[in-house]
């Protein structure tokens, strides 16, 4: 009993000295500086590219190095390189429009006489070719052999002086004004008769012999404007002709034209001042450069092309209408990312090419093509220079893919 009041005694006592001993401690005591902690360097965010490459990897299928040893896998390198598109078509030599023309007469009346008989001789300008006999142009030459002589009667003469005396005789002055006026009147209508023959397609040279002679020709005779060869004759002996009727078409072959077909998708490259390259089968192992010197404004819709016209000397005369050519157009389109055209696989949805990543695996992957030329096309999107694409047996590697369930990777 004696010991338990000792001890409550003594804890009491404690009590109040703990509390005071806390109180001070917080009014006093300075508290702990926690020390900074070592810097840990902070992870790289991934990019949106990245998360869409751990979400979505890039489709393999893979090709052992025996494998495709066996099956004649090639690869080559798309490459940035020049690249010439070549147009193949066939043409046709046709005569020189330029260069025809076709004899008519003005006149109506009759073939009297005929120098070229058949199709295809060869004329020189100015040569004849028929002589027509026509009674109007017979008439028109008499009424001006007419005029001449009443025209030449009208002259005024010059007033000789007279002897007698020496007084000059000078007539009266209103029959000088008359006679002014007659050989003015003589003059103007000798002119008009003489331009009527012009007109008649009659040549000087045939009006002088008609005024020196005083004779009129019976026959006016057509004459050849051009060298050239007669393509059509419809004049016959002693047929009846009519004013502006065709009588002979003649053509000068000298130079050619040759119209070549263009088809509608190769239209586009087609410009005018081209080299061309023509050959024939005519002429085995000759070649024709030319250039395209014209682009006709009209295409048609049932062959759905365009034609495109060319010029060909032809001094020997050896190039013949009608003939058939082989015409070559090479065309320049720079320099662009090509690969073969042998790479590109087109699935009706797309084109795929296959990538060669190493270790025999090939990756499908979905391209943009653009131009096709001499076996090579071009890649607008979908590759990168000095990438490698298989370009042999890349059907036998769509097959193993396919079979796989391998399938390149939707473009945005």
């Amino acid at each position: 009993m004696k010991f338990i009041a000792i001890m409550a005694i003594v804890t009491l006592t404690l009590i109040p000295m703990a509390i005071h001993a806390q109180g001070h401690s917080g009014h006093t005591a300075t508290p702990a500086i926690e020390k900074p902690k070592a810097s840990v360097p902070q992870a790289r965010a991934p990019s949106q590219e990245e998360k869409e490459q751990v979400v979505q990897d890039t489709p393999q299928v893979e090709i052992a190095p025996e494998l495709q040893q066996r099956i004649g896998v090639k690869t080559v390198k798309a490459a940035v390189k020049p690249i010439q598109k070549t147009i193949r078509t066939v043409g046709r030599i046709e005569i020189d429009e330029r260069k025809q023309a076709t004899v008519n007469t003005k006149i109506e009346g009759w073939i009297e006489k005929l120098y070229v008989n058949y199709t295809g001789r060869y004329v020189k300008k100015g040569e004849p070719l028929a002589e027509i006999y026509s009674p109007e142009l017979l008439a028109t030459q008499q009424e001006f052999i007419n005029t001449k002589k009443w025209a030449g009667k009208q002259t005024i003469k010059t007033p000789q002086e007279g002897h007698d005396h020496g007084v000059r005789t000078e007539p009266a002055e209103p029959v000088s004004g008359f006679k002014k006026m007659l050989e003015k009147d003589a003059t103007a209508t000798l002119e008009a008769a003489r331009q009527r023959l012009r007109l008649w397609d009659i040549s000087e040279e045939q009006i002088k012999k008609i005024e020196q002679t005083g004779q009129p020709v019976r026959t006016l005779t057509l004459y050849s404007p051009v060298s050239g060869y007669v393509t059509q004759k419809m004049a016959v002996q002693g047929m009846k002709v009519m004013p502006g009727e065709k009588l002979f078409d003649v053509a000068d072959f000298s130079h050619v034209w040759i119209i070549a077909d263009i088809y509608e998708y190769e239209l586009s490259t087609v410009r005018v001042g081209q080299p061309v390259k023509v050959t024939l089968s005519y002429f085995p192992g000759r070649v024709w450069s030319s250039r395209i010197d014209y682009i006709y404004p009209v295409f048609s819709a049932d062959t759905r092309t365009a034609k495109v016209r060319l010029t060909l000397a032809n001094p020997e005369g050896r190039l013949k209408p009608q003939m058939f050519t082989n015409v070559e157009i090479r065309i320049s389109l720079g320099r662009r990312l090509t690969i073969p055209d042998s790479a590109v696989i087109d699935t009706g949805r797309g084109q795929v090419v296959y990538v060669d990543r190493g270790n025999g695996a090939f990756e499908p992957r979905e391209v943009q093509t653009g131009v096709r030329a001499d076996g090579a096309v071009e890649i607008l999107r979908g590759l990168k220079t000095g990438e490698t694409v298989a370009s042999s047996a890349n059907f036998m590697i769509d097959s193993e893919a396919q079979l796989k369930g391998v399938k390149p990777l939707s473009k945005p």
